[in-house]
């Protein structure tokens, strides 16, 4: 085992024991033959002092640098004793270097004089430092439940009216100012991303995702999904490293995408995305990555060590990319909302028609529940609801232009093809799809029934999903512009 040993020299000397046996009593290593007995070592150059079974030597921190070599130059003293060598660990400080400037050569990036201020502390209230990030002449330090700046080179001094004047003086890291709100970044540095003069990143001990901006900092998580963002955010768990929080900034469509799974026991994970033109969250992605970046005008995430490009139509080989694949899986699109014209009359909705291309269907249309009634066999409380939904999952409610062809014979898809004279989903006219409404529920107590002719679903307001088919020109492009549903005035 090595050793460092001081010596008169302003030098560094490594004194080691070597095992070695006859009859190679050649040098230790580097020209040294071990320290003189005169001094308690062995002089291992004479045969006879082979009859021990080691030796020790020495070697100077300069090359070729043996023992009783030339003697050694005076320099810089290279190994000094620290009194308390004892680590400590400062999460909430900064330390720096020396300076590095590739032009002169000059690179002091392992120097740390202890004779001079080279450490910054923040607040220790605030929990460790997560993350930096350097802006112009601002170091940005987010904590875990604080964000604050500092200036780069130069310092603040701030008048008796509270007002700032800056002075360029020698000071690596200026005064640390926080910004104003009780937010941090937590244990979450993952989530941060950047674009611009915009910051993004999460505080899950707040259950907020925040920017920071000019303006300073903002809680978007209020823009419509607080109430999302409350139970997504307190139901990861943080001992767990599969619970994370990654964000990345998506230059493609100028979004800035969070993706947050929850646990071993739950790996359910949501990806979703924020734009500011509409300041609000647009889209849920089928996509979980590992990390995300853009690159130009390019995003790209990574899954098991793999790159993946979004937003290209065709791969290396000039090949079509099927739209909704993510790592090799294909996933329909779907859009959910809500129709509610009217919002104090009970309606029966009758139809739902939509401007855009085929390959659309509808999976649900559910009115809203009723209050809970006390039925006997068996004793519980239920609510009623009209909807469209089907027994078989994988029958949607109303079938897409081509799904739901049939002829004459009642022959479905896909033997209709051939001759499709009649519709049992949407059909088409003058670019428009329109069905009519099957109810399937269930009649509730007291419901008056006029006959199967009957349909329509009943309600102040209907939850419509529609999704992309699997048959219609699969992983082409999908158009969605507008939805709609004729309804009249339900007569109780």
């Amino acid at each position: 085992m090595g050793a460092l040993i001081e010596v008169k020299y302003f030098n560094s000397f490594i004194l080691k024991k070597v095992i070695r046996t006859a009859p190679n009593p050649g040098p230790a290593f580097n020209g040294s033959f071990g320290i003189p007995k005169s001094i308690g070592g062995y002089n291992v150059i004479d045969e006879d002092d082979l009859d021990s079974a080691s030796s020790w030597a020495v070697e100077e921190a300069r090359i070729r640098g043996g023992y009783n070599n030339t003697n050694v130059d005076y320099g810089v003293r290279a190994y000094l004793v620290e009194d308390e060598p004892d680590a400590v660990i400062r999460g909430n400080s900064l330390i720096y270097s020396g300076i590095f400037n590739s032009r002169t050569g000059v690179n002091d990036t392992n120097v740390f004089s202890v004779a001079e201020e080279i450490t910054k502390s923040a607040d220790p209230a605030n929990g460790s430092i997560q993350r930096l990030y350097a802006e112009d002449t601002n170091l940005i330090i987010f904590q875990e439940a604080k964000v604050s700046r500092a200036l780069i080179d130069k310092d603040a001094i701030y008048t008796a009216e509270g007002g700032a004047s800056i002075t360029n003086i020698n000071t690596t890291i200026g005064t640390i100012q926080p910004y104003a709100g009780e937010f941090g970044i937590s244990r979450d540095p993952g989530s941060f991303a950047v674009y611009g003069y915009r910051k993004y990143f999460t505080d899950r001990n707040k259950n907020a995702v925040l920017r920071l901006s000019m303006d300073g900092l903002t809680e978007i998580s209020n823009y419509g999904m607080y109430d999302y963002f409350r139970d997504q955010l307190n139901n990861i768990d943080t001992s767990s490293s599969i619970g994370v929080i990654k964000g990345g900034w998506d230059i493609h469509s100028k979004q800035f995408t969070l993706c947050s799974s929850q646990s071993i026991a739950n790996p359910a994970f949501n990806t979703l995305a924020f734009d500011e033109s509409v300041r609000g969250w647009t889209s849920f992605f089928s996509y979980n990555p590992d990390q995300m970046l853009s690159l130009k005008n390019n995003f790209y995430t990574f899954k098991n060590g793999s790159l993946f490009q979004h937003y290209t139509q065709v791969d290396l080989a000039n090949q079509p990319v099927p739209r909704g694949r993510f790592y090799g899986v294909s996933t329909p699109t779907s859009i959910s909302f809500v129709f509610n014209p009217n919002v104090s009359m009970s309606k029966v909705f009758q139809t739902i028609n939509y401007e855009g291309s085929n390959g659309w269907q509808v999976n649900t249309f559910t009115s809203d529940q009723t209050g809970k009634d006390l039925y006997s066999n068996p004793v519980e409380w239920k609510f009623t609801e009209d909807t469209t939904n089907t027994s078989n999952p994988l029958r949607p409610s109303v079938w897409s232009y081509v799904q739901g062809s049939y002829d004459d014979a009642g022959n479905v898809y896909p033997s209709a093809l051939s001759n499709p004279v009649r519709r049992a989903g949407f059909d088409r006219k003058e670019n428009k799809y329109f069905s009519n409404l099957v109810n399937t529920s269930v009649a509730s107590q007291g419901e008056v029934l006029f006959g199967g002719s009957i349909s329509g679903i009943k309600g102040y307001f209907a939850t419509v999903t529609i999704s992309t088919d699997t048959v219609t020109d699969p992983g082409g492009l999908k158009e969605l512009f507008a939805a709609s549903s004729n309804y009249v005035e339900s007569s109780y």
